[in-house]
């Protein structure tokens, strides 16, 4: 006899069967930032890190012993050395069979998960890789009626080759040319004379290229979950990039500012269609769950255009589900884990989108050391609820290991990535804050409160210069410390 699968209708029976989940469910990532809080929602999850951010004191935190002293050059590298750890294998062989999330993984992962009977609720690597290039992004957009800012694909290998590729578009020549695959921070260049070319065409020569007229423009991020009843989209978020108080890295992602009013009238309901277009093409292509994708918005016109694609969790989830449960009554994160379970599902998706449309605001910050040194620390705050008074200095409130427990806009959490007896560098993620209320201006400069929340907590930080004798192991790309 066979056996009907379940069927739940409406929320109430998807929280109910979430709550009661006992399938073990493994978020495997650095630190639990990109789905903090979704164990509140889900039984039988939980996180599985290296950093050990709470201290001992999440109780759905599992750390592994430290095995050595690995050096990552990725976060896929950080993911495949938590599911090859002896202590995690046997956990998982101790249990049902259960379910594995990353943020980033590979085919390494994938054979490693399979060795242990982890069904990766993702899409394949394969897929999520082809997806990920811009040039990808840019076709998928164009199939699904979501226009690119004006661009050509093309080669060069000299700067007149790149002009003349420009002109057949009528781009004008001041470009910006895109390179398919990476950080958008390193694989993105500005080219307006052949002095800019020379300084990045090592990085551009033998390369796919995507060629775009430079706009005036204001970036953001919008969050989606692509599902088999179309594709729900979380709030829609500014960029917060390159302020050198918070991040070494020229034009580098250092948070975002989830604001209503910061956007002109009707452009938040242009992004949001821009979304879901998008992630209905996705799961034509036969992708599932959450992605994330930029937009540019042109602030001549008020044209929104598709930025990069995210096939993936990413830094953007933290606030989407926070914005998502708090004033809508469910992170959008249990509709892509819904996907992947052994469950069917019936939802009136616009009722719960609409749920999603109106919201607070509120902010998060990644400070990252912009001091150009290595040294061992030897204080660091606390992972919690920490609060400012008037004059700037903060204070330790109380321990907290979700977003939501924040009272007024005096108050921020702030989660710790490296603590005592860990090493900082430049670059190195340190930690991030997220708080209600805003952090960046109409124009786009960074707020007072945002100045005093990222030195006051930088402070607490302590740290000496390593000896003579100390060996750190470093990783030789230090973007392997963008743990966010």
């Amino acid at each position: 006899m066979t056996r009907t699968k379940e069927k739940l209708t409406g929320l109430t029976e998807i929280y109910r069967y979430l709550r009661r989940n006992k399938t073990p469910i493994y978020v495997v990532m650095p630190t639990p930032f990109n789905l903090m809080g979704l164990d509140q929602w889900v039984g039988g999850l939980e996180f599985v890190n290296y950093f050990d951010v709470f201290d001992g004191q999440h109780p759905r935190v599992f750390k592994p012993t430290q095995i050595g002293a690995p050096v990552f050059q990725s976060m896929e590298d950080v993911g495949n050395y938590l599911v090859d750890h002896p202590e995690f294998r046997d956990r998982v062989k101790q249990r049902d069979p259960g379910l594995a999330v990353f943020v980033m993984f590979d085919e390494k992962t994938e054979e490693l998960c399979e060795e242990i009977g982890l069904k990766i609720a993702l899409p394949s690597n394969e897929l999520r890789h082809r997806l990920d290039s811009k040039i990808e992004t840019t076709r998928l957009g164009n199939e699904a009626g979501v226009e690119s800012a004006p661009n050509v694909m093309g080669e060069a290998d000299s700067y007149a080759k790149l002009n003349k590729l420009a002109a057949s578009a009528k781009l004008g020549k001041d470009l910006v040319v895109q390179t398919p695959y990476g950080d958008s921070g390193r694989t993105t260049f500005f080219i307006k004379s052949e002095a800019d070319w020379d300084k990045f065409s090592s990085k551009i020569i033998g390369e796919k290229l995507k060629v775009m007229k430079r706009l005036n423009h204001l970036p953001g991020t919008i969050e989606g979950c692509a599902t088999r009843h179309g594709t729900l989209v979380g709030p829609v978020m500014t960029d917060i990039t390159g302020f050198e108080e918070i991040t070494p890295y020229k034009g580098g992602w250092c948070g975002n500012d989830v604001s209503p009013a910061i956007l002109p009238e009707g452009v938040p309901d242009k992004v949001r269609e821009m979304a879901r277009k998008l992630g209905d093409q996705l799961y034509k292509e036969g992708y599932k769950g959450v992605f994330c994708t930029d937009f540019l918005l042109d602030t001549d016109t008020n044209e929104v255009y598709l930025g990069e694609l995210n096939p993936r969790v990413s830094g953007a989830s933290p606030p989407t589900n926070l914005i998502t449960s708090t004033y809508g009554g469910c992170p959008m994160f249990l509709f892509h884990l819904l996907e992947f379970m052994d469950v069917d599902y019936e939802i009136d998706i616009a009722e719960i989108q609409s749920r999603w449309n109106h919201y607070d605001y509120w902010t998060q910050l990644i400070l990252k050391q912009t001091e150009d040194k290595v040294e061992l620390i030897t204080q660091a705050p606390r992972s919690g609820i920490w609060a400012m008074d008037d004059a700037g200095a903060i204070t330790f409130q109380r321990a907290g290991h979700n977003i939501n427990a924040l009272g007024d806009e005096h108050e921020a959490f702030y989660l710790r990535v490296y603590g005592v007896g860990e090493y900082c560098y430049h670059g190195a993620d340190l930690g991030c804050i997220l708080a209600r209320g805003r952090m960046q201006s109409d124009d786009r400069q960074l707020l007072e409160r945002a100045k005093q929340w990222n030195s006051a907590i930088k402070a607490e930080f302590k740290s000496v210069p390593l000896t003579t004798t100390t060996e750190v192991a470093m990783p030789a790309d230090m973007t392997a410390g963008k743990w966010f």
